[in-house]
């Protein structure tokens, strides 16, 4: 269980107003809560890989042999934190990039242009099947 499930349980039924609402009013920290991918951190660690929100930890990420895959249990957990690291790394040094929430709760990040990266969804897919590439969906994701 991440640290995002045990926000929303303490939520309630109004859990995804209750998220939106905190995105709007505390953007730093509900993206210091959503950075914390603790199960991924310590994975990486312990291949490792220290963890520093830049663009390369994605890259280096991607090298990782993905012993995760073995896990059936651990898979989506996994995949969640890559996803949330991967919306951490987009917000922290892409400009004009930041958290939103949508309507099923999900957090996702929106560029300066419009567009909404659905992360999790991308580190879900990552976890599974090693594509997209974290950096790949970085690096279209900066260039916007």
């Amino acid at each position: 269980m991440n640290i995002l499930d045990n926000w929303r349980k303490r939520h309630g039924s109004q859990r995804t107003a209750a998220l939106a609402e905190a995105v709007q009013t505390d953007p730093e920290g509900v993206g210091e809560l959503l950075a914390e991918c603790e199960l991924l951190r310590v994975r990486a660690q312990q291949a490792g890989l220290e963890l520093d929100d830049s663009p390369a930890s994605l890259a280096a990420l991607d090298q990782l042999p993905p012993h995760w895959r073995d896990d059936p249990e651990e898979l989506p957990g996994l995949g969640n934190d890559a996803g949330l690291y991967l919306g951490t790394v987009l917000v922290r040094t892409v400009e004009g990039a930041s958290w939103q929430v949508w309507p099923s709760g999900e957090p996702v990040v929106r560029l300066a242009s419009g567009r909404e990266i659905d992360v999790v969804g991308a580190g879900t897919e990552w976890a599974v099947s090693g594509t997209p590439e974290l950096s790949q969906i970085y690096a279209e994701a900066a260039e916007i």
